[in-house]
C-alpha cells in the first residue's frame, strides 16, 4: 500500500485493488487540550479514540447501507483500526457539511445577536470550505456554483442527503437517550456516474451530542451507544 495523505485524525493509503484504506488515529480536533468537533486543528490525543471512532463509524455506515443511503464504505477492521472505502473525488479542495439542530459552536458565535444559546434549529444545513488557513469559511449555494465547486442540482442532492443522514444518526442516538446538537459530514463523487456519496466517518469526533445536558466526549459516546 502507498500512503497518499496524512490527515489530522486519519491517514489514507492506496490499495493495489484501487480502493483506499483509512487508518484511524487517536488524535482529535480541538484547542488547548479541549475537544471541539468544530475545530480545524488537532487539540489533543485520546488513547483509544481511533478505535472508538471506527466502531461508531462502522455502526452508522452499516445502518445507512441498510436504508439504501449511498456511502463510500466497504468494510472495517476494528482490530487494525482501519476502514476500506471506495475511491471518491472531493468537491474542489474539500467541503464540510454541517447539519444543526441547536444553536451552538460557530453558529452561535456568528449569529448570537439573533438567537439564544442552545435554541432549537430546524435541521439547518451549512457548508464550509476545507481551508485551515482561512478557518474553513462558510460558503453559499450561489458561490459554490459560480466557483465551479458544486452545481445547483448537486447542492440540492447534498442538502437532501445531509438531512437524511443526520436524521438517521439523530434517531439512533435518541434510542440511548442522547440528543444530537450538530454533526459534520463530508461528501464526494464515486464511479463513472459521479454519484454523490457520504465519505470520511461518522463518530464522536464530528458531532456534538448531549445526555442529560452534559456534552459527551467521543469515548463516552461510543460507550453509551455500543456498550450500554
Amino acid at each position: 500500500m502507498k500512503l497518499v495523505y496524512k490527515g489530522k485524525t486519519k491517514d489514507v493509503f492506496a490499495m493495489d485493488n484501487g480502493n483506499y484504506l483509512l487508518q484511524f488515529k487517536d488524535d482529535v480536533t480541538g484547542a488547548d487540550g479541549v475537544f471541539d468537533p468544530g475545530s480545524n486543528t488537532v487539540g489533543l490525543s485520546i488513547e483509544g479514540a481511533g478505535r472508538a471512532g471506527l466502531r461508531l463509524t462502522k455502526f452508522f455506515f452499516e445502518a445507512l447501507r441498510e436504508k439504501g443511503i449511498p456511502t463510500h464504505y466497504i468494510d472495517a477492521n476494528i482490530e487494525d483500526v482501519t476502514m476500506t472505502v471506495m475511491p471518491a473525488a472531493t468537491f474542489g479542495k474539500g467541503l464540510e457539511v454541517i447539519c444543526r439542530y441547536r444553536a451552538v459552536g460557530s453558529f452561535l458565535r456568528r449569529y448570537g445577536a439573533y438567537i439564544e444559546s442552545g435554541q432549537h434549529l430546524d435541521a439547518f444545513v451549512e457548508i464550509t470550505l476545507k481551508d485551515d488557513a482561512r478557518e474553513d469559511p462558510p460558503i453559499t449555494e450561489d458561490a459554490l456554483d459560480m466557483l465551479g465547486i458544486l452545481s445547483h442540482d448537486e447542492y440540492a442532492v447534498l442538502k437532501d442527503l445531509t438531512r437524511r443522514i443526520a436524521a438517521v444518526v439523530k434517531e439512533e442516538l435518541e434510542k440511548k437517550g442522547i440528543e444530537l446538537y450538530d454533526i459534520k459530514f463530508e461528501f464526494g463523487r464515486v464511479g463513472n456516474r459521479q454519484q454523490i456519496v457520504l465519505i470520511d466517518e461518522i463518530s464522536g469526533g464530528n458531532m456534538r451530542a448531549y445526555k442529560d445536558g452534559v456534552h459527551l466526549q467521543p469515548l463516552d459516546l461510543v460507550r453509551l451507544m455500543l456498550e450500554g
